[in-house]
């Protein structure tokens, strides 16, 4: 058995005294692993770092098997990421969520947009509503999608500004009154229509509060998991840098 193909790296962890066994979400081949001899060397381990960039050739024997990889460094990201602690969380939040994924199960949408959330993970005023953009599209490839298209009560598209927990569909501002206590807050960048700028501090919060809510409930709580440290650590740091940016 044998392919090659594009991803990014998400985890690395030892095995052995020289090998390690190198985590990827891949193209065409979702979250995958294989084993990398001599991947402890000097010369290797710059290329093996999360967030790089790489081209991945797989062998085995059998489908079933781990495999070796022969790796090949596309883009190097790793040296930029980790001077920025919003990408280092970032991308540990990421990598957590998509081992909820099963292994080698192809998610095109995820691949996409991990590729262009590393590009920005440094960004302190970008990358917070990147991630949570992120988390949006990891419930809706996990059968869990939220609709902010229109409202669920006038069918309107105009002026969303809540959430129903129950359905997880966008309400309008009007529509929302009566019941404003047991909506969830739907920030303006995850509402249709909206810009690339960067979301106020207020907006991140309620944008990590929507996707947190779902994801509890969903994923976390009946798979007997909780939100992982990593998280609640970079919904700190992008609130402070939110902040310091209205400053």
């Amino acid at each position: 058995m044998e392919w090659t193909d594009e991803g990014t790296i998400i985890g690395v962890r030892q095995h052995g005294e020289s090998a390690v066994i190198l985590e990827a979400m891949t193209r065409e081949h979702g979250r995958h692993l294989g084993l990398v001899r001599g991947g402890r060397s000097s010369k290797v381990q710059p290329v093996l770092q999360p967030g790089n960039s790489v081209s991945l050739t797989w062998r085995a024997r059998l489908d079933e098997h781990l495999g070796e990889y022969k790796v090949e460094l596309l883009a190097s990201h790793a040296a930029r990421l980790i001077s920025a602690p919003v990408a280092l969380y970032g991308l540990a939040t990421v990598a957590a969520l998509l081992r909820l994924l099963p292994e080698r199960d192809p998610h095109f949408a995820l691949y996409e947009g991990l590729s262009v959330l590393v590009e920005h993970l440094d960004e302190p005023r970008l990358a917070p509503a990147l991630v949570v953009r992120f988390e949006v599209a990891m419930l809706a490839e996990l059968g869990f999608g939220l609709d902010f298209s229109r409202c669920a009560v006038t069918g309107s598209p105009d002026d969303l500004s809540h959430v129903s927990p129950k359905s997880g569909k966008a309400v309008s501002r009007k529509a929302a009154e009566p019941w404003r206590d047991r909506l969830l807050a739907l920030p303006a960048f995850l509402a249709e229509g909206q810009g690339a700028r960067a979301p106020a501090a207020a907006d991140i919060a309620a944008g990590f509060a929507l996707t947190g809510y779902f994801l509890r409930r969903h994923v976390f709580e009946p798979r007997g998991l909780g939100e992982t440290p990593e998280r609640a650590r970079l919904v700190e740091i992008a609130a402070r840098a939110s902040l310091a940016s209205e400053v």
